[in-house]
């Protein structure tokens, strides 16, 4: 039988940075993000709005779908100026100013996902004394040295627990959060100049009234005055018509100051000096158009102010992942190569080459309960975003509550008043022919136009309620502007 040696395998040695290697790639396949996941806040909503029923229901092709709500007034004036608003209007360039901020530090959170590439070219000059404690430099380091150096290095931070991915999401959320504010304020500010334009227009209509009443009351005067030199009438009767003449006048003299208050108003508003702009009368005011409802669970998605307390949650919940992702140790791998040379002439050359490669592992071992404040903070500061997120979202249903129950009292309201002023004209027209006739005195018919323009104002004043109503209700619903073409519209907001 054949002596078969006995020989053992060894195994083959596996070099340490092939295993280093293996493993970081299987940490960083298998990394994940510290901190919660978001969830949106979960908010009580009604199944429709309470003041809503008899309302049109929303619909696709609806003007207010199509972002330029205020059409709906039909007023080509209107549209212009509002057109000339959302170009110019200062406060709005203030925050769009603001997320151009938001956007670009996106874009540096975003960037922070790639490896850090720095060039640095030097030259030092250094001299070192005889006196040396190192003896063994004294002599050859006596005279001066000059050392020319260049370095090309890499450094880039492996987001293994997943800190640059949640403070990229912070940072997304805030811009969208901003893009929102952005639309909540050019909301306004449309909403405001509509309301300023439609409340000049009804001062024109009041200044028309205003001005052919002055022309009656003046009428009414002369007559008084001749039959007071005919005898017919006493003085009391020309001192009733002059103090009515002159109160009227004088009511017309304070709309023109109302008149300019919102003339500068909506010049101010459009990036204008109000010595520059003016708006010539015109002989209609713009009707009160029919505003389609939406369901109380659309509103959270039409409303800029609700979604960008949303979108701020969401920043908050990220924020929570960048505090707890403190606890773990940050891996950066960095390699760093060049030359350094005494001599400029040879500076660039193989034997004055250097390099050096390897990982850092930096931890946190003791920080006094920094971290843990941290986090406690940013949890707060979530619990804080929730409460606020949801006390939009009750205030933004009690608006929308409120101003439609306010236009429902000005519609009934409106009907009685208009019969009113039916039944004060129709006295006012017997009562003059009974005046002229010299049945009656000039003092009953003083009482009864008295009543009557009163009654005209009043319709006009319910009127001037009711349209600033009904831009304060599409205000309070979304005007144009929705969740989904809002935050969506900018590219620089798509996912990494």
């Amino acid at each position: 039988m054949t002596h078969r040696p006995n020989v053992s395998i060894q195994p083959r040695s596996v070099p340490l940075r092939r295993i280093f290697a293996v493993s970081l790639c299987a940490l960083l396949l298998n990394a994940c993000a510290v901190g919660p996941d978001y969830k949106k806040p979960d908010v009580t909503t009604p199944a429709h709005f309470r003041q809503a029923e008899g309302w049109t229901q929303a619909n696709p092709s609806d003007a207010m779908d199509r972002g330029a709500w205020w059409e709906i007034y039909g007023d080509a004036q209107l549209n212009a100026l509002v057109e000339k608003l959302n170009t110019s209007n200062q406060t709005v360039a203030q925050y769009e100013a603001q997320y151009r901020q938001a956007a670009a530090l996106v874009r540096s959170a975003r960037g922070a996902f790639f490896p850090t590439l720095d060039l640095t070219t030097s030259k030092n000059r250094s001299s070192q004394g005889t006196g040396s404690s190192n003896s063994s430099l004294s002599s050859s380091n006596s005279g001066i040295r000059d050392t020319y150096n260049a370095q090309l290095g890499v450094s880039w931070e492996a987001d293994v627990w997943g800190k640059l991915r949640r403070g990229l999401e912070a940072d997304k959320a805030s811009a969208q959060a901003s893009l929102a504010d952005l639309a909540a304020m050019q909301l306004s500010q449309q909403s405001q100049l509509v309301q300023n334009y439609l409340q000049l227009r009804v001062i024109d209509e009041q200044k028309r009234l205003l001005e052919s009443t002055v022309e009656t009351y003046q009428r009414s005067l002369n007559l008084t005055q001749n039959q007071y030199r005919a005898g017919i009438s006493g003085r009391d009767a020309v001192a009733q018509a002059q103090t009515q003449l002159k109160s009227t006048q004088a009511d017309l003299i304070d709309l023109a100051w109302q008149r300019a208050q919102f003339e500068s108003a909506i010049a101010v508003m459009m990036g204008q000096a109000p010595a520059d702009f003016s708006l010539a009368p015109t002989t209609s005011v713009p009707a009160l158009p029919q505003i389609p409802a939406q369901l109380p669970s659309q509103l959270l998605e039409r409303r800029p102010d609700i979604a960008a307390a949303e979108r701020s949650v969401m920043a908050a919940n990220a924020n929570i992942g960048v505090a707890k992702a403190a606890y773990y140790p940050d891996l950066t791998l960095s390699m760093n190569g060049g030359y350094s040379s005494s001599t400029f002439s040879n500076w660039i050359t193989l034997p004055n080459r250097f390099w050096s490669v390897g990982p850092q592992l930096a931890l946190t071992l003791f920080d006094g309960g920094q971290r843990a404040a941290e986090v406690e903070r940013t949890e707060a500061v979530y619990d804080q975003t929730v409460a606020q997120y949801r006390q939009t979202v009750l205030d933004g249903f009690k608006e929308v509550e409120d101003y439609m129950a306010q236009l429902r009292v000005y519609e009934q309201e409106a009907k009685v008043r208009a019969q009113a002023l039916d039944a004060a004209r129709d006295s006012l027209r017997l009562t003059s022919n009974q005046y002229k006739a010299g049945l009656i005195g000039y003092l009953d018919v003083v009482n009864v136009q008295t009543t009557a323009l009163s009654n005209e104002r009043s319709v006009l004043t319910l009127l001037q309620s009711r349209l600033v109503a009904s831009v304060q209700l599409i205000a309070a619903l979304g005007g144009g502007w929705n969740a989904q073409s809002g935050l969506s519209r900018d590219p620089r907001m798509s996912s990494r």
